[in-house]
């Protein structure tokens, strides 16, 4: 579908010195984690990027005014902008703060032509919020942002796209893999057929090939709720403070991702609802590539309401907010709850998930993801309590030479090196075509020896032979060991650098 997107240049950064009164004339960036996370043009001139660290940054221009991320306050300060597009064509989504995305089709044909429709929607933006603006048009959200980027107005998405750098997906690890294949911009990338992706690189890799091909950020199969899956909270007594409005989203929120989770659903386009005490009614729309968790339905809530009234958008007091989800996918990748539920013993424990996360930082939390992958190891991703639940690489793909099932119930972070002697108590070799040069006699492992019984293998282990620091040639062996009791303890053992070590124990 062909898509406008109206984007403000370094949105962070405008909106940090909006709110604090800083000129836009002096050097200025947004710090998120210790790096640049935004920086203004003057900055740029002197020598301050993106994902600079931040001692640096100063380093290279002591007078650049720095600020903190701070995603509530992008989205305030950017509703009188949404408002601005909204007056000229209706209908718009929020991607994110700073960038808005609306059909083209409808504007076009009122203003007759693209270029006169981007023209009139960047002077209202500027006569009406004070703020710079640029348009851009292709087939798609993802290819409309990166045309806003350039102020063009593309005819051909796919010869637009194919000439970008790889960079522009935004996946730093698999753009690093697509560099060092030599697949350096976007065309080359989407020349590979989409079944070789999904086999080589995973589930996120097909989504971004989707991207450099020029279609949707989704296919276009849908799913329909057998019942309206809106929800609606009516304030008694109404609201007109950000404080309580909070409250208010998080409540609202909770509950629409507790009864779509239900169904197995999620959302991905969420309108916001609100009607004032005086019969005011404000609609916003917004967009999310990734299926929006319970913190991500509250927030856009949250920010949505803090827009309209710290802006006096609306007249008076919020009477109802209702949340309606307008697209709909499958929610298999949203975090499960722990307990089974989204009881009052499941809520407990996520609040004391988040306290400690609070204390000690968000990876002090974390729960296993199983997705793709050959060995045991790689197949586990952690994920921080609360992150969505997506697989590294999709698990339903073909993994040629994927170590075959039972898996080890226990499994080592890292293997655990081990003997595995022969009956003259040599160590017992794995010749290049993967084959023993002795039977195995006798295992060592943590001071214990156990006699072999039997054992299965080995299968040859030949990954990422592409990719010089990450390639790995080994060989994995199944060991039945019997200890001088009686007991008997199954091993997963691998081979690689002329050394045992134990990857797993089966029970």
């Amino acid at each position: 579908m062909r898509t406008l997107v109206v984007r403000c240049p370094d949105w962070a950064v405008v909106a940090a010195a909006a709110e604090s009164g800083v000129s836009p004339h002096v050097p200025a960036a947004v710090i998120r984690n210790g790096e640049v996370a935004s920086c203004s043009a003057v900055a740029r001139t002197e020598g301050v990027f993106v994902g600079q660290r931040r001692r640096a940054a100063q380093g290279r221009c002591p007078e650049l005014v720095v600020f903190e991320h701070d995603g509530e306050r992008d989205a305030r300060v950017f509703e009188p902008v949404a408002i601005a597009v909204e007056e000229i064509t209706p209908g718009i989504e929020v991607v994110r703060p700073g960038v808005v995305a609306v059909a083209a089709q409808g504007p076009v044909a009122y203003y007759g032509s693209a270029a006169a429709a981007a023209e009139r929607i960047v002077d209202h933006v500027a006569g009406r919020a004070g703020v710079e603006a640029s348009v851009g048009m292709a087939d798609g959200v993802f290819a409309a942002t990166l045309a806003a980027r350039r102020g063009r107005l593309v005819a051909d998405t796919a010869a637009f796209l194919s000439e970008l750098d790889v960079r522009e997906l935004g996946r730093p690890a698999l753009v690093d893999l697509l560099r060092r294949m030599g697949l350096r911009t976007l065309g080359a990338f989407a020349a590979i057929s989409e079944r070789h992706v999904a086999g080589r690189f995973g589930k996120d890799a097909v989504f971004a090939h989707r991207l450099a091909r020029g279609l949707e950020e989704r296919p276009p199969s849908r799913r329909t709720p057998a019942v309206d899956p809106a929800v609606e909270l009516v304030l008694d007594p109404p609201v007109d403070r950000v404080d309580a409005a909070a409250f208010a989203a998080r409540t609202l929120a909770e509950r629409l991702h507790t009864g779509l989770s239900a169904r197995g659903f999620a959302c991905t386009r969420l309108a916001i609802e609100a009607t004032t005490t005086t019969g005011e009614h404000r609609r916003r729309v917004w967009r999310c590539a990734d299926p929006l968790t319970a913190q991500g339905i509250a927030d856009r809530v949250r920010w949505q309401l803090d827009g309209w009234l710290t802006g006096a958008v609306l007249t008076g007091p919020v009477e109802v907010v209702r949340l309606d989800p307008e697209e709909l996918v499958d929610g298999d990748a949203l975090q499960l709850g722990l307990w089974g539920g989204q009881g009052e013993a499941a809520d407990r424990a996520a609040r004391a998930m988040v306290h400690v996360q609070g204390l000690l930082g968000p990876d002090a939390v974390v729960t296993p993801v199983l997705g793709g992958g050959r060995g045991p190891v790689e197949r586990v991703r952690w994920v921080p309590w609360g992150d969505e639940r997506v697989p590294a690489d999709d698990p339903t793909a073909p993994w040629p030479g994927r170590l075959p099932a039972p898996s080890p119930a226990t499994v080592f972070d890292r293997p655990d090196p081990v003997a595995l002697l022969d009956e003259h108590g040599a160590d017992v070799v794995v010749t290049g075509h993967a084959e023993l040069v002795a039977r195995p006699h006798r295992i060592v492992h943590a001071g214990r020896g156990r006699q072999v019984v039997g054992w299965a293998g080995p299968w040859p282990v030949d990954e990422r032979w592409w990719d010089e620091t990450g390639a790995v040639r080994a060989a994995r062996l199944q060991v039945l060991g019997t200890a001088p009791d009686g007991s008997e303890l199954a091993y997963l053992l691998i081979r690689s650098g002329g050394r045992w070590a134990v990857e797993g124990v089966y029970d």
